[in-house]
């Protein structure tokens, strides 16, 4: 029963003036009849004075039509006064304010950890396991979890898989050897409080602990009668609920009867670091017990006092945030959840307030250095009017914004560092053409640079066929350019004379000089290091720069990696397209999917088979792509031409399987993900992904859109023997949208962020507590903060402390970028 709802129709039968108002199915008074006819919430855990005023009240409301107007007033405020008691008796005790700092006690924040008092050389050197050596380690090492032992309840009020503490007396204790393994020991304690009776076991396995004497000790500790207090999370047993492995502590005679085991500030007599807390759950590692972990901390906690707080008083005021050292001390220790919860929200702001202030940082110093020259203005001529009417399609409102963000960061006099995402078919290419020209028809060079050969020749031939038509040179650049063609390209860009270069990793070596770079477009920026898009970029003074990406990153992600980046989204396909029809397939249905692909190539189209691994793996028990393109030739599809595709062919061998496939002269290709972006054949109507569980969400949706880029129907199989729901329900996601923002959000959402980025070059930071999940909202709080202390004091030279702590920090975008 909901007491606000209670209370809210009381209010309006008082505000109405007690006429017993008419509801649309009932009047009040049968509204009230109705709840007190029924038996109160078990939840509310009524007395039997409670109990008894429930029935009462429901008798009264029987009469409420015929009592008249003054017993109707006093009954309703009886009835008002009565649930606001029940309300107070439900509700926790309001919050105390967090317990005052420690004081520090003759520590510093340098002091080795081994000159605590209770850890020594031997513990200290476990803990240097950690990377924990000096107070300032302990009080920055933070708990990855809590176990929450606070809620004290009544035994009759534990319920299965909450986690509590119970107070009561001890009526028995036995610790004995089992009858049925000799080398185990068990332990039960049967504790009563005033609403109920609990078991709770202990086990101990070891021959050490089957003495008799050992067990007699542990009974000694436990007399009956003693009043003992146990926290654990609630389980059922055979013989009813019990809380699993117990922490057990007997209190001191001296504490009141009614007093929490743990009031404001922690109760002197209760020793423990763990009954009746919030308990911290620390990473650890083979031979450092927890225990050690906490006692060190506990120990390091009073210096959280020496530490200064460099955010400005305004940030925190304006956002409620806790003082960095009460902040501290909460993490480890809190007072209550909202407590932890008030310190957890300080120090992820930390980590992405700081993290944004150095990439806005980054931004100012490049614009800084940048010759501040308007060389676009401005962007007039004949070259994209031109290029605007070759174009046999409207373009979409998306690609028109980007377009216009794009020209006016071309008329800036700072340089352009902008990054363009769009999903899979969204019309980027479109758009760099755009760009690219505005940059010629102003007179300078530009230079598109992709990650691999396959991807700079698909870009090559599109702008070959737009550029010819506006009498443009373009020349492509690549590892396999031969030494004659690479001499006269080389020349070309010294002299100026050739306004684009298409090319890969190539245009980055020495020997390509350019006589103006004005623009630069990485094509799937993400793929290159951070060096070699540097090199690139120094071709020039200062060229606009313009990163684009097929890979849909979500918002928190683009903010993390791309802070110092102004961010487009052509969030918009353009019409007229089918969308991919996406199936989870089992592998029983096999029989169907080799159906469909005969059908499919029988009407003239093609088929992409896409494999996760090259060769076997023992570990994974994957098929590799070397097998199943052999099994299909000589096995499932002898009628058909059957290519393999994989990363470790030679780039001439790779090209020369594309352009078959290409050209029609194979029906199928059996490949690893070398086709996820690049690989550009409208005539491919079928993708067949194996072991589709082992590959992102994002980057199944990439696969997926090398198919559907011509006007026939075509469809994607996500072939699976997972039986696990999560596998399934991630597959699902692709069945459902074909949106790549949202498959990205989703991903991030099933994946976290490190496993969508891929681990080696993601360049995420490694934040200790924040979650680019979780706390979105924090990120954009710490986003807004930032921008506006960068932009009233560029240079932070009113904060030097904040300076202090950026300088100190390791700057992952020195990593990044």
């Amino acid at each position: 029963m909901d007491l606000k709802r209670l209370n809210r129709a009381l209010s309006v039968e008082a505000e109405s003036g007690f006429g017993d108002l008419q509801g649309r199915e009932q009047t009040f008074s049968q509204f009230f009849c109705g709840v007190f006819g029924q038996d109160p919430p078990a939840d509310w855990l009524l007395d039997g004075d409670d109990r008894r005023k429930w029935q009462e009240l429901g008798s009264r409301y029987t009469l409420y039509p015929e009592l008249d107007l003054p017993e109707r007033q006093h009954l309703v405020a009886e009835t008002r006064r009565w649930l606001d008691q029940i309300r107070r008796q439900q509700e926790p005790p309001p919050p105390a304010r967090p317990a005052p700092l420690p004081k520090p006690n003759g520590l510093s924040l340098e002091q080795p950890l081994q000159f605590l008092k209770g850890i020594g050389p031997k513990s200290a050197e476990k803990l240097a396991q950690l990377g924990l050596l000096t107070v300032r380690d302990a009080l920055y090492y933070f708990p990855r979890d809590h176990v929450n032992y606070s809620e004290q309840v009544l035994i009759r009020q534990a319920k299965v898989g909450e986690t509590v503490t119970l107070v009561g007396t001890i009526k028995s204790c036995t610790c004995f050897t089992s009858p049925k393994n000799k080398a185990l020991t068990i332990f039960n304690l049967k504790m009563a409080d005033s609403s109920g009776t609990m078991t709770l076991s202990r086990f101990y396995n070891g021959r050490q602990f089957t003495q008799r004497g050992w067990q007699e000790s542990i009974q000694r500790q436990y007399p009956k009668g003693a009043r003992v207090a146990a926290s654990g999370l609630v389980k059922r047993s055979k013989f009813g609920l019990t809380l699993d492995n117990p922490q057990i502590e007997v209190l001191s005679p001296d504490l009141p009867e009614e007093s929490p085991v743990h009031g404001r500030g922690g109760d002197p007599v209760l020793r423990s670091l763990k009954i009746g807390k919030i308990l911290p759950i620390y990473p650890l590692t083979e031979g450092i017990t927890a225990d050690l972990v906490r006692k060190a901390v506990q120990l390091a906690l009073p210096a959280v006092a020496l530490i200064g707080d460099p955010l400005p008083q305004d940030i925190k005021r304006t956002l409620q945030l806790l003082d960095l050292p009460v902040a501290l001390q909460q993490i480890h220790f809190p007072d209550t959840a909202e407590h932890l919860a008030q310190a957890r929200r300080r120090l992820v702001f930390d980590e992405f307030f700081y993290l944004q202030l150095g990439l806005l940082q980054r931004r100012q110093r490049y614009r800084e250095q940048a010759q501040a020259v308007p060389r676009y203005q401005p962007i007039q001529g004949e070259l994209v009017d031109r290029f605007y009417q070759l174009l046999p399609f409207q373009l979409t409102a998306a690609q028109q914004r980007v377009i216009s963000e794009i020209l006016a960061d071309l008329r800036d006099p700072l340089p352009m560092n902008r990054l363009v995402q769009g999903d899979v078919g969204s019309g980027k290419t479109v758009v760099a053409v755009v760009a690219l020209l505005a940059a010629i028809q102003s007179g300078w060079q530009t230079a598109l640079m992709a990650p691999t050969e396959v991807l700079a020749e698909q870009h090559y031939r599109k702008l070959v066929d737009w550029f010819s038509q506006l009498h443009l040179p373009v020349e492509l650049l690549t590892g396999s350019t031969p030494a004659a063609k690479r001499r006269q390209i080389l020349r070309q860009l010294q002299t100026g004379e050739l306004p684009l270069v298409v090319g890969t990793h190539a245009l980055i070596q020495p020997a390509v000089q350019f006589r103006n770079l004005g623009l630069v477009i990485i094509d799937e920026q993400h793929r290159f290091g951070v060096e070699q898009r540097a090199a690139l970029q120094q071709k020039g003074d200062h060229p606009d720069v313009l990163t684009m990406t097929a890979t849909p990153i979500p918002r928190t992600l683009t903010l993390a990696l791309h802070g110092d980046l102004d961010v487009s989204q052509i969030d918009e396909l353009p019409p007229g397209r089918k969308p991919v029809h996406t199936v989870v397939v089992r592998p029983g249905d096999r029989l169907q999917v080799v159906r469909l692909m005969e059908r499919e190539i029988a009407q003239g189209r093609q088929v992409y088979v896409v494999l996760p691994l090259i060769e076997e793996s023992e570990k994974l028990d994957l098929k590799s792509a070397i097998e199943e393109h052999q099994r299909l030739q000589e096995k499932v599809f002898p009628q058909f031409k059957v290519g393999l595709l994989h990363g470790r062919m030679s780039s001439n061998d790779k090209d020369a399987v594309i352009q078959a496939f290409r050209q029609r002269e194979l029906d199928i290709l059996v490949s690893t993900t070398v086709v996820e972006v690049g690989v550009d054949v409208p005539n491919a109507s079928v993708m067949v992904i194996e072991h589709a569980e082992r590959f992102g969400l994002s980057q199944l949706h990439q696969l997926r859109g090398r198919v559907g880029r011509g006007s026939e129907q075509s469809y994607c199989l996500l072939m699976t023997g997972s039986k696990g729901e999560d596998a399934l329900r991630r597959l699902k996601v692709l069945e459902q949208s074909h949106d790549g923002f949202f498959i990205a959000e989703m991903d991030l959402r099933f994946r976290g962020p490190g496993e969508v980025m891929g681990t080696r070059q993601s360049g995420l930071p490694d934040f200790a507590l924040a979650s680019l999940m979780d706390d979105q909202e924090v990120l954009e709080l710490a986003r807004q903060a930032a921008e506006q202390l960068i932009a009233a004091d560029p240079h932070l030279t009113q904060y030097p402390e904040l300076q202090a702590v950026l300088k100190t920090k390791v700057s992952y975008t020195n990593r990044l970028h």
